[in-house]
C-alpha cells in the first residue's frame, strides 16, 4: 500500500477519459480487417502499394520495427493505463485485498482462455494442435498481473525503477549468460535465450513460431508498466497542457533509449528485446499525447467516435472479427475470385464487426473481463 504523502497524489474520483477508450479502438481498428480495407482503398486509388508503405503493414522477418508491429504492445500498453484507474480504490486502502485476488485471478485466467481460443487451436479438442502460451491476451495476463501487484504493493516512487529493472534482468540474460551448446549473446531465431527456455517448458504445445513467450513475459510486463506510468501522469498532473508535454517527453526519452539500447540489444518483436520493449513504448506515448491533444485538450471528439465504438468492447473487437472472417470463408471457401476473398470481404469483416460493436455500445453494454 502506498505511504500517505503518496496517496495524497492520487484522486479519488477517475473521470474516464475518452481519449484512451478511441486511442484502444483505434488499434483494434487494424486487426478487425483495417489493413487490408486501407490496402484495398490505395490498390483503388494509385494501382499499387509503394514499397515503404508494405514494409510499414507487415513484420520484419527478426530485426527491424514496422508500424504494424505497434499492435501488440498498444495493446499491452493501454492495458498498463488502465489500472491505476481500474484499481484506485485497492491502492487507497479503500477495498479488500480478497476482493482484488478474485478479481486478479478471474481476469488472468479469462484472459489465458480467450488467448487460447483465439491462436492456441483450444476448441479443435486435438492435444496435439493445442499450444499453452501463444497470444496477445496472454501476454496482457502476464504483464497485467505483475503491474497490478507492483501498483498494490510497491511504492509510486520506486515504479520506474521495477520497470527498468525488468528490461535489465531480461538484457543481461539474453545477452550475457551462455546459452547452453550456442555461445554467448547469440540472437538467431532458433537460437537464443527465450526461445531455449520456450522449447523446454512447452515442449510439443509450442505454438511452432519465432515468437518467445515465458521469457519475454518480462518484457511484457515491462511494456504494461509504461502504460502504468502514462496512467499515473494522466491522473496525478493537474494541468492538461503538463500531462501533454510529459507524454511527449516520455515518449522522446524512451525512443532515445530504445534506439541507444539497441546497438547492443537489437530490437527484435518476436523476442520482445528490451530496446523494442522502450522504442514501441515510446510511439505509445506519443500516440496516447496526440490523441489526448485531440480530444481531452482541444475537445475534439466527434470524429474518434468510431474509434471509441471499438475500443469500448475491445475484446469482442479482438475475438469477433477473426471469428466472422472465418465464417465468410466457411461459407464461401476458395469459389470466390480472388478480389472478393481479399477486397470484398475484408470491408464487409469490419462493417458487420463495427456494427454489432455500435449495437452493444447504445445498449451499454460492455464485456469486462
Amino acid at each position: 500500500m502506498p505511504p500517505k504523502e503518496e496517496k495524497n497524489n492520487i484522486k479519488l474520483s477517475i473521470p474516464r477519459l475518452l481519449s484512451v477508450d478511441a486511442l484502444r479502438g483505434f488499434d483494434m481498428f487494424w486487426i478487425m480487417q483495417g489493413k487490408e480495407v486501407l490496402v484495398t482503398f490505395i490498390i483503388l486509388i494509385f494501382g499499387r502499394i509503394p514499397p515503404w508503405l508494405q514494409y510499414q503493414l507487415s513484420h520484419p522477418e527478426w530485426e527491424g520495427f514496422s508500424a504494424w508491429d505497434m499492435i501488440m504492445p498498444l495493446f499491452l500498453f493501454i492495458t498498463g493505463i488502465t489500472i491505476p484507474f481500474s484499481m484506485n480504490k485497492y491502492i487507497l486502502g479503500k477495498g479488500r485485498h480478497t476482493n482484488f485476488y478474485t478479481r486478479l485471478i478471474r481476469r488472468v485466467i479469462l484472459l489465458w482462455i480467450l488467448g487460447m481460443i483465439a491462436q492456441g487451436n483450444l476448441l479443435s479438442f486435438d492435444l496435439s494442435k493445442l499450444h499453452l502460451f501463444s497470444n496477445t491476451l496472454q501476454a496482457i495476463a502476464i504483464g497485467y498481473m505483475i503491474a497490478s501487484l507492483v501498483c498494490l504493493y510497491i511504492p509510486l516512487r520506486f515504479h520506474v525503477c521495477i520497470t527498468l529493472g525488468l528490461l535489465l534482468i531480461y538484457w543481461i540474460w539474453m545477452m550475457f549468460i551462455p546459452l547452453p551448446g550456442v555461445g554467448i549473446g547469440i540472437l538467431q531465431p532458433e537460437q537464443n535465450w527465450a526461445m531455449y527456455i520456450d522449447k523446454l517448458l512447452l515442449g510439443q504445445f509450442r505454438d511452432g513460431t519465432h515468437y518467445t513467450w515465458i521469457l519475454s513475459s518480462l518484457g511484457f510486463s515491462a511494456t504494461v508498466m509504461l502504460g502504468v506510468h502514462a496512467g499515473y501522469t494522466i491522473h496525478t498532473i493537474q494541468s492538461r497542457w503538463k500531462t501533454f508535454w510529459a507524454l511527449v517527453g516520455m515518449g522522446i526519452l524512451c525512443l532515445c533509449l530504445g534506439k541507444l539500447w539497441s546497438l547492443h540489444f537489437p530490437i527484435i518483436k518476436h523476442i520482445w528485446s528490451s530496446s523494442m520493449v522502450l522504442w514501441s513504448g515510446g510511439w505509445s506515448y506519443l500516440l496516447l499525447a496526440l490523441f489526448y491533444l485531440i480530444m481531452e485538450i482541444g475537445g475534439l471528439i466527434t470524429w474518434a467516435f468510431p474509434f471509441t465504438v471499438i475500443g469500448s468492447n475491445a475484446i469482442i473487437a479482438y475475438m469477433g472479427a477473426p471469428f466472422i472472417k472465418e465464417g465468410f470463408h466457411w461459407l464461401i471457401g476458395n469459389r470466390m475470385p480472388p478480389i472478393i476473398l481479399h477486397h470484398i470481404i475484408p470491408a464487409l469483416v469490419l462493417i458487420i464487426t463495427w456494427t454489432i460493436l455500435y449495437l452493444l455500445y447504445r445498449k451499454k453494454w460492455f464485456l469486462r473481463v
